[in-house]
């Protein structure tokens, strides 16, 4: 595909390219992950960026249903372009965590729906939909917090972190870290919050990366703003 034409790129195009990156390597330590792709994400980066914006190939990568297919369609889609209703299907089509992760980063956080799906996410029954609610909400508690009551987001993560299934396990924990960093009026109650459940205490972190236990994030992060 390196000497196809960016307008003349088609589904076959992209898939075959994609199929030559794939590494048996790459994939098995993805499937541990949950993402079912063997493809260098760098290279697949590189391939998006070859294809430029083209939201109609976006929309057929999509339905192709692949991993590495839909991550390059999420990269050359144009965010605004999708309908909070074609989102919403989207989202709950997304089980894989890589797909999910940057379908929610890389264009809801970018539609004009943002807001709408937000709260309707937040409160979804699906607990991996609930996940994407949480996520944006975490956004919100870093950069836009007013309209958000931070009090009430803290007694549902009291209530309710500790016996979350591990995806909205995870999207509550970083909302409680960004409460803790972003509100010095709140930390000591959102450190206190991450003491008393030990969610992800004992998790495995490698040398030189801060543990995603709340606490240890926190102090960690707030120690680096306050030497900048």
């Amino acid at each position: 595909m390196a000497s196809t034409a960016v307008a003349q790129a088609t589904v076959s195009d992209v898939l075959a390219e994609l199929e030559a990156l794939e590494d048996p390597k790459i994939r098995a330590v993805n499937e541990r992950h949950g993402d079912n792709h063997g493809v260098n994400l760098t290279r697949l980066r590189g391939v998006a960026k070859s294809l430029k914006t083209q939201h109609e190939l976006a929309e057929q990568l999509w339905e192709t249903g692949d991993t590495a297919a839909r991550l390059v369609a999420i990269l050359v889609c144009r965010p605004r372009s999708w309908s909070a209703a074609e989102l919403d299907t989207m989202l709950r089509d997304a089980r894989v965590p890589k797909v999910h992760g940057w379908l929610v980063s890389y264009v809801v956080k970018k539609s004009p729906h943002v807001e709408e799906l937000r709260t309707a996410w937040f409160a979804d029954p699906d607990p991996v939909v609930a996940s994407a609610g949480w996520a944006l909400t975490t956004d919100r508690v870093a950069k836009s917090p007013e309209g958000i009551d931070l009090s009430r987001l803290l007694d549902r993560i009291e209530a309710d972190m500790k016996d979350a299934p591990e995806r909205l396990q995870w999207a509550m924990n970083e909302c409680l870290a960004n409460i803790g960093i972003h509100h010095p009026e709140l930390r000591a109650r959102a450190v206190g919050i991450g003491e008393r459940l030990e969610v992800l205490k004992d998790y495995p972190t490698p040398p030189n990366c801060t543990s995603p236990f709340a606490p240890t994030w926190i102090a960690e992060i707030v120690r680096r703003q306050t030497q900048a």
